[in-house]
């Protein structure tokens, strides 16, 4: 990695993090987000244009064919191509360089689409949970085939555009908002499907409106996680799966070290995470192992941006030394 290393107190290498990042990703970490607009790009254009299609369709054939099921998917839909836009948006902020105040970049708007895109689920399954209970008091009959029909081509756009996005949802939970939308969106569609099938097999009406609530139930259950990891990056929270016991533990059996205190592990953005640290060195060190240090904790815990400052005396008074003190 050399110089551009993200150590010590060398802060002029902002602009490096792309490449730092590519390298990163040759190492087999998957920083998803970097990539974004070359292998997300094309999902995210694809994912829009073909929900742009299906909502406009679903919005006509439901109006006429009398589904509020159809209508809540239309609706539903419709949050997914504002929520697309909106972590596409963000994935191409994530890679403007660094300037002014924002001495990260615009990372952390791949933070804010997450939990915006969290939000536009919830807002989307209020509307169809309202409507639904609406329609549950006044049960109306539904064009049964119409609706099969449009709501099997979301069956196939909706899990199509998922699986678009389904290599990167493990590395960073921007895309893994996008891939929620559209697997909750086809799940959504295939409730429609087996309600409009059973209401013309049985002509229960109120199966429509039932089916909406279920589907309601499916969307916040998978909401969950993505809302509270979102919130959590929000709050520099350490990202989900970081071992701070181990960072700890790693860095106090380097060599040299006697001790350590002020460890802070925050994410910059979705894919990318920073560490703060002081460590006591009596017998000093060189630049070489504070580089060492930072490369071991990028290839080791995924960390890519790494601040050491060395200290050479245990009783110097640094007033960050305290547990209690931030």
């Amino acid at each position: 990695m050399g110089s551009h290393d993200h150590h010590g107190h060398h802060h002029h290498d902002h602009a490096g993090h792309a490449q730092d990042h590519d390298h990163e990703h040759g190492l087999g970490l998957g920083h998803a987000h970097v990539h974004a607009p070359a292998s997300f790009g094309k999902a995210f254009a694809i994912g829009i244009s073909l929900n742009i299609a299906l909502v406009v369709a679903e919005a006509v054939y439901g109006y006429l064919g009398n589904s509020t099921a159809l209508l809540a998917d239309a609706g539903h839909n419709l949050s997914d191509v504002l929520g697309l836009v909106v972590a596409w948006g963000a994935s191409i902020a994530a890679r403007r360089a660094p300037s002014g105040r924002f001495t990260y970049g615009l990372r952390a708007s791949t933070i804010l689409a997450a939990l915006a895109n969290a939000v536009f689920l919830l807002v989307a399954t209020g509307a169809i949970g309202w409507e639904a209970i609406l329609r549950l008091q006044q049960p109306e009959p539904v064009a049964g085939v119409t609706v099969m029909v449009v709501a099997g081509i979301g069956i196939l756009i909706n899990g199509f555009t998922a699986m678009l996005f389904a290599s990167g949802r493990k590395d960073d939970i921007n895309i893994e908002g996008a891939y929620l939308h559209m697997a909750a969106d086809a799940a959504v569609s295939l409730g429609v499907v087996v309600s409009a099938a059973l209401i013309i097999w049985t002509g229960w009406l109120w199966l429509d409106p039932i089916t909406s609530l279920v589907i309601c139930a499916v969307i916040l259950w998978s909401t969950t996680s993505l809302l509270r990891g979102s919130i959590d990056m929000s709050m520099a929270a350490a990202p989900k799966g970081t071992d701070l016991a181990a960072i700890r533990a790693f860095l106090l059996a380097r060599p040299g070290v006697s001790g350590i205190h002020d460890l802070h592990v925050w994410p910059i953005s979705t894919t990318e995470t920073a560490l703060t640290c002081h460590l006591v060195i009596p017998a000093g060190t060189d630049d070489a192992f504070l580089m060492q240090t930072a490369q071991l904790l990028k290839t080791s815990f995924r960390i890519g941006h790494t601040t050491l400052q060395v200290e050479t005396h245990p009783d110097n008074g640094c007033a960050l030394a305290p547990d209690d003190v931030v």
